[in-house]
């Protein structure tokens, strides 16, 4: 690290380039604040006689790898005062070129303080900026025509600004020129070859003050450590397609839930809002992504998966219907599980049927819990483990199952538990009431009907007053039959003309509803000549054989469930477990040696099987992925491939085929200390893959 203190024209004369990266956010200062109070500070100054003022200081990594010559430095931090004494720079020389002095020459101004000479291309100028900043810039350094469209951005409005001010200035343009050599900054350059690190300087100069969002910290950490080069590389190709396909009003909230949701599915954590970043940071550290670009490939992929289903824009227009009406439950906890089965679809792994139902059967479990009353504080971990349920030779069934099995306060409420619930619920007062509405109306609908303008309607009215006639047709207990069905789904409908039938008698609406387009909720209206309790009572009993059909509970076959219930049975109730493993009770070393490679395994896909036999224990995926025997004091690994397909830099593997062995493979690895544990986790990973 190399600490510096001087003005702006110390720090960018000489052939010198600073480049704000990509990941960094564009010029925001504005003309009446931060540039205001600039020319404030160098009339103050000029006019007391203030010999210098700190406005700050500009932090950057040196570049290693230069064009010959040149020097170039990357500005993490910084980069809004060192454009806006650019911008200032430029505005005196362009003035200066208009109204000539003998003091300061505009030529010398541009040679050595905003273009590097006989540089060529973008070498040539002293500040890149990114994105169409840099456009900008270089027209206004290279006195260019501004288009119309550049002249709303900030560069432009503040270099104007700053040519007025001068134009009109109590100072005379040699003082201003000598003023900005006033101005100090402390500079900061970093080096990677000096083991400095960039993000933890970043980290501790944005945790004041600073208003980055998680996912700009996400960026920067992704970004920071790579070369120009690499960044623009990884962030034009991944990062930025991501971040555009997110609206820019809500841009940063979005991306910050995106990123929530991606680490919820990753880890099978729940993470708080406040500790994206963080988490984000130990998956990094823990993760099987070990570069900058395959984590943006990751997060890429993903990324568009959570975008196309968060605004129902998939390429599917299946899927969107069903995405669309979940999208009307206006609930995201499910997206940290249908982000991973999504992305599962998009890679073949299940037919677009069988996404399709996993789809139906999730919002289906989210309305039934609704109407049930069940809390949803379990969600967030129920969506985030069930990926662990998922069998892949067996994809929908194995999820059926897996929401069959929710107990307790995770349940799938079942068709007797729903109907029971949904004929005492007060629908009208929930926020998902158009919702239920529209939902059972187009059940089994072949022309759908959008309901944009309908609204809600009473038969039997709301007014508590009702009028006479309503009173003697609901009978001498009229009162508490209205404050029981009032809001209750037999009493309910959809119409274009809530005002026209208002507190009207029931014939009278019934004029307007046999008229009204609608499939299913008047069908059990029409056919009546009063609306009483029985009316509403019968009614509801229609709709709600409905709802069990529109919001289905998962089916399976009872070979399935005997299937699932056996496989249960064999995986709770092993012949050999490690308490009837003898080396592993006795020999405290082989038992510290096998649960850290036992967790590092496991942790490798949640769809791993433990088997365990008499002398080793067996990893299985589709097959024996590993199989690990526990000596005295170490393990002994077979791993199922042949040593010339294995990869292996640290040397740790022999070749046991011909030698005499338990378990599958022909790989050997005596595990004898835990600082094999990486290299061991690399070579089991490569057996893990050939099965994905």
């Amino acid at each position: 690290m190399e600490p510096g203190k001087g003005s702006i024209y110390d720090l960018l004369n000489g052939i010198k380039q600073y480049i704000v990266p990509v990941y960094q956010r564009k010029y925001s200062w504005l003309k009446d604040k931060q540039c205001e109070r600039l020319w404030n500070d160098i009339v103050s100054m000029e006019k007391t006689g203030k010999r210098q003022h700190f406005v700050g200081s500009i932090v950057n990594i040196s570049e290693t790898h230069t064009p010959m010559g040149i020097q170039k430095y990357l500005v993490i931090d910084g980069q809004q005062r060192m454009t806006t004494l650019t911008l200032l720079m430029i505005a005196l020389r362009d003035y200066l070129e208009e109204h000539p002095v003998d003091d300061v020459n505009p030529d010398d101004l541009s040679a050595m303080l905003l273009k590097n000479d006989k540089q060529k291309e973008d070498n040539q100028y002293k500040l890149i900026l990114n994105d169409t900043d840099k456009d900008v810039l270089i027209k206004l350094v290279d006195k260019a025509p501004i288009d119309d469209k550049y002249k709303e951005s900030n560069l432009y409005k503040n270099y104007t600004f700053f040519l007025d001010k001068i134009a009109n200035a109590s100072i005379i343009p040699s003082q201003i020129y000598e003023s900005i050599a006033k101005l100090q900054i402390v500079s900061i350059t970093l080096k990677r070859e000096d083991g400095d690190d960039p993000q933890l300087i970043f980290e501790s100069l944005n945790s004041t003050g600073m208003d980055l969002s998680q996912s700009d910290l996400i960026r920067n950490f992704l970004l920071m450590g790579l070369s120009n080069d690499e960044q623009v590389n990884v962030y034009n190709n991944y990062w930025k397609p991501v971040e555009d396909s997110f609206p820019p009003e809500e841009r940063s909230e979005a991306m910050d839930t995106f990123f929530r949701h991606y680490l919820m599915m990753k880890t099978m954590q729940f993470v708080k809002e406040e500790d994206v970043y963080e988490t984000y940071k130990k998956f990094n550290y823990n993760s099987d992504l070990k570069s900058a670009k395959e984590f943006a490939e990751d997060i890429y992929s993903y990324g568009k998966c959570y975008t196309e289903m968060f605004y129902v824009s998939s390429p599917y227009q299946e899927l969107n219907v069903v995405l669309g009406d979940m999208a009307k439950l206006k609930m995201d906890v499910q997206f940290p599980f249908l982000m991973y089965v999504y992305k599962d679809f998009k890679n073949d792994k299940l037919s677009l049927e069988d996404f399709k139902c996993i789809l139906r059967m999730t919002e289906a479990y989210i309305v039934r819990r609704a109407i049930c009353e069940i809390p949803t504080n379990s969600l967030n971990k129920t969506f985030i483990t069930m990926k662990r349920s998922i069998k892949y030779d067996d994809y929908l069934n194995s999820l059926k199952m897996a929401f069959i099995k929710l107990d307790t306060y995770k349940k799938f409420p079942t068709d007797s538990e729903f109907k029971e619930a949904f004929l005492a619920k007060n629908i009208y007062k929930m926020r998902i009431a158009n919702y239920l509405l529209v939902k059972l109306e187009n059940y089994d609908n072949k022309e759908p009907i959008a309901f944009e303008g309908f609204t809600i309607e009473h038969i039997m009215p709301q007014n508590k007053d009702l009028s006479q006639e309503w009173r003697d047709v609901l009978g001498t207990d009229w009162e508490e039959i209205h404050n029981t069905f009032l809001h209750r789904i037999g009493n309910l409908t959809l119409t274009r003309y809530n005002t026209e039938m208002s507190d009207k008698p029931f014939s009278e609406k019934l004029v307007v509803l046999k008229e009204s387009a609608t499939h299913i909720l008047n069908k059990s209206i029409v056919d009546k000549t009063i609306w009483n309790q029985e009316a509403m009572s019968k009614r509801a009993e229609v709709l709600v054989a409905y709802a069990t059909k529109v919001w289905k509970y998962p089916e399976v076959t009872d070979e399935i469930i005997a299937n699932y219930s056996e496989t249960e049975v064999k995986e709770t109730t092993p012949k050999y477990s490690l308490k009837s493993n003898k080396v592993y009770n006795n020999d405290a070393l082989t038992r510290m040696f096998f649960d850290k490679l036992n967790d590092a395994i496991l942790s490798l896909n949640p769809n791993i099987v433990r088997d365990f036999k008499k002398l080793y224990v067996a990893y299985k995926l589709h097959t024996n992925i590993v199989d690990v025997i526990l000596q005295q004091a170490r393990l002994s690994l077979i791993v199922n491939m042949d040593l010339e397909e294995v990869n292996d830099p640290s040397g740790i593997c022999r070749d046991i085929s011909s030698i005499g062995h338990w378990g599958n493979g022909d790989v050997g690895i005596y595990f004898d200390s835990l600082g094999m544990l990486e290299a061991t986790i690399d070579i089991i990973k490569q057996s893990l893959a050939k099965q994905l």
